[in-house]
């Protein structure tokens, strides 16, 4: 059948069949029902969103969408054909290929080895032709206005040219289905409107995607349609347009969801300095000066490359700082020292989980307790039965769904796994939270346990530093400190505009705001 060119706006092509669809989905994995008669159907030339909270069985969809698994029972079909045999993997390939959260990217090979990997131009005597393997990569990647250095090792992309890789190499294979997996979990604003000027240039040239996404106001900035689902189960399919965020986030929860919002009784004035940061001075020269008092939330908000996290990873210890010191209760910080930072009372959710935050082959009684060992032994002895009970009650109070404490995480969704990264950072009962993107990659839901957790720590006295670029994790703060290029430009008191938020994080002057 020939093809419908594509709309001028790059919108979707009804008249065409659907680029996949899936009818009457059903997996089970073992007495775990993950997808239950499920269904979606995504058009020629649309950006379509995938969203429902952790475990409501996307994964699991896109698993059955790009041939990694079979369905219990149902029908895939793309382009109105069945979908091919499990086994023939590259007629997979041509049509459909996801870019995962977690990249698939062999950063020890060039970018060049991982565009053609399995597929090298070879010479006539059978070695890889290599001159011919680069040629052909730089001509890939300047089809698809790629603009990377194809000889560099894929160790020194950036997230966002991780991403354009990816996508660039499932095109090669001629692949015009796209499916984006969490795509901006880890860009900051102006690498999330790279990506997205880049997904709308290749609609215009016929690609298609699903977008899978639990940042809410990107599925308005971004796609035509939204599927929802919820336990497992295809709850709505809609134009965006038609579905406003109240209804939206019903859908996916079952229920009316709104996000917490801080008790904004800043602490009194007498009220002690917890946290006192002087003159700090990080590795690549981002400056930070600041203080916390019991009791206060304060945010500290930017864009990529404003410093932000760095200063936050060199006030508990991960980072050694070139410059200045840390105080905590009165207790200065040994630089770089993140047994020092827990001695003194600090806890952490560091900016990625999967690096830094777990050990995934441990359970989740091992994740949480790791950091105090005094509190589930003694005399060098671990207590089982003390760790789990700590873990237990982690369990609860964060709502983890895990079936028990021996449960390894590697087996959770990404919302209980950052939810087990906050439950370790609880478990010594800080004196600072320190919180660094909390809730990237998570659901709606799960936000909202992260963000709840807040409130209780404030009540105890603690303080908290906020570091991200959510909007959502900066409404829950006293004030709101703004770096840009590794300086402090300004502080918002609560209740902030949008507007004058994004814009001190994009370095407008704050007068001019």
């Amino acid at each position: 059948m020939s093809a419908t060119a594509p709309r001028p706006d790059g919108g979707p092509v009804d008249d065409d069949p659907p680029v996949v669809e899936a009818v009457e989905i059903t997996k089970r994995f073992g007495s775990t029902l993950a997808l239950s008669r499920a269904e979606i159907t995504v058009r020629r030339g649309e950006a379509h969103a995938l969203v429902g909270r952790n475990g409501a069985g996307k994964s699991t969809l896109v698993s059955i969408l790009t041939g990694l698994q079979a369905a219990d029972g149902g029908a895939v079909a793309f382009a109105g054909r069945p979908a091919p045999p499990l086994g023939d993997r590259d007629a997979w390939r041509q049509r459909v290929a996801c870019v995962y959260q977690k990249s698939t990217i062999i950063p020890t090979l060039t970018v060049a080895e991982n565009l053609f990997l399995h597929r090298h131009a070879r010479s006539r005597s059978g070695l890889i032709h290599w001159s011919r393997l680069r040629r052909e990569a730089e001509q890939l990647l300047a089809d698809w206005s790629v603009d990377v250095d194809v000889r560099q090792p894929a160790s020194a992309l950036s997230v966002e040219q991780r991403q354009f890789v990816e996508i660039a190499r499932a095109l090669s294979f001629g692949a015009r289905f796209i499916i984006l997996d969490e795509p901006t979990a880890q860009l900051d604003a102006a690498g999330i409107n790279r990506l997205f000027t880049r997904i709308r240039d290749l609609r215009a040239h016929g690609v298609t995607f699903l977008f899978i996404s639990h940042h809410l106001q990107e599925i308005y900035e971004l796609c035509d349609r939204v599927t929802v689902f919820r336990d497992a189960r295809h709850i709505v399919t809609a134009p965006v347009a038609a579905l406003s965020r109240q209804a939206l986030v019903a859908a996916m929860t079952g229920e009316d969801v709104t996000m917490p919002v801080a008790d904004h009784r800043p602490p009194t004035a007498d009220a002690p300095v917890l946290l006192a940061v002087r003159d700090l001075v990080t590795a690549s020269g981002a400056e930070l000066s600041l203080e916390a008092r019991a009791g206060e939330v304060v945010g500290l908000a930017g864009s990529g490359g404003s410093g932000k996290v760095e200063v936050a990873e060199a006030i508990v210890g991960l980072a050694r700082p070139a410059g200045g010191t840390v105080t905590l209760a009165g207790r200065v910080l040994r630089p770089g020292s993140v047994p020092d930072a827990l001695a003194a009372g600090v806890g952490l959710v560091p900016q990625d989980r999967h690096r830094e935050g777990l050990v995934p082959s441990l359970s989740v009684a091992e994740n949480v307790t790791m950091t105090v060992p005094h509190r589930v032994g003694r005399y060098g002895l671990i207590s089982s039965a003390r760790r789990d009970a700590l873990a237990r009650r982690t369990i609860a109070d964060l709502t983890i769904k895990a079936a028990g404490p021996q449960v390894p995480v590697s087996e959770l969704s990404g919302g209980n796994q950052q939810k087990v990264v906050m439950g370790r950072a609880l478990a010594n009962d800080p004196r600072l939270l320190v919180l660094v993107t909390p809730t990237a990659g998570v659901d709606v839901r799960a936000k909202q346990t992260l963000l709840g957790v807040v409130e209780d720590v404030r009540r105890r006295g603690a303080a908290v530093l906020v570091v991200s670029d959510e909007l959502d994790d900066l409404r829950i703060c006293d004030r709101v400190l703004v770096m840009f290029q590794g300086r402090v430009v300004g502080e918002l008191a609560h209740g902030w505009r949008d507007n004058d938020l994004v814009a001190a994080m994009e370095g407008v002057d704050l007068h001019h705001v």
